[in-house]
């Protein structure tokens, strides 16, 4: 059975999750982690509950997403894995992040490519890579069948959807994202989005506005 930590990171409150099995591997996903005492918590909380961090995941490649990239993957020589569409993202990241009076490591550019049906696998688990573009091009989600839990990034949050008016984003596209592979995983799936609290498939299905139609 996967465990699930959450932590908030950043002025911007960006959902960085920790997720990780009885075999004590794990991975984190977006690691929004920017100060020093984000880090050393994010550090703490591993070494306390003796992980082994063995992959960075990011659902896509927002600055707010990838501040502390380049620490986790120093700190624990780990590879970053993204889909290629927004790898530009990362390569940006710099300047995007000081447009909002940010200062941040160069994320790692050695990444690992992830697309739709993907496995990746940590201890005696696995999350599947789901292509959820519309947020950004190269936007992903994670889940994981059995215990039945999707990590949606900025695509999907409890009582709304993510913002499509930044460069590369597409309304249609998000849309058919959420309605035609999200939702279709299941009502009963928990919900873990890249901002905010968590929530189900059931629950955004009922009473979401995005997604609630008579």
């Amino acid at each position: 059975m996967i465990q699930i930590k959450t932590f908030y990171f950043n002025d911007l409150r960006v959902c960085t999750y920790v997720l990780w099995d009885s075999s004590k591997e794990c991975v984190i996903v977006d690691p929004g982690c920017h100060t020093q005492s984000e880090q050393e918590r994010l550090v703490k909380f591993i070494e306390e509950t003796e992980l082994k961090p063995v992959k960075l995941l990011n659902t896509h490649g927002h600055f707010d997403h990838v501040m502390g990239n380049a620490f986790v993957a120093k700190k624990w020589s780990i590879k970053t894995y993204i889909h290629p569409l927004d790898k530009p993202h990362l390569e940006r990241a710099l300047m995007q992040s000081e447009l909002f009076g940010y200062n941040i490591e160069q994320p790692p550019l050695d990444t690992v490519d992830i697309d739709q049906g993907d496995k990746l696998s940590f201890g005696n688990s696995y999350l599947e890579v789901l292509y959820t573009p519309g947020h950004t091009q190269g936007g992903v989600s994670f889940y994981n069948k059995e215990d039945k839990i999707v990590i949606t990034g900025d695509a999907l949050f409890s009582g709304s959807i993510g913002r499509t008016d930044l460069p590369g984003g597409d309304y249609d596209q998000l849309m058919e994202s959420l309605l035609n592979k999200i939702v279709k995983l299941g009502e009963e799936y928990r919900v873990y989005p890249g901002h905010g609290p968590y929530t189900t498939i059931g629950k955004e299905l009922a009473t979401n506005p995005f997604l609630h139609y008579e």
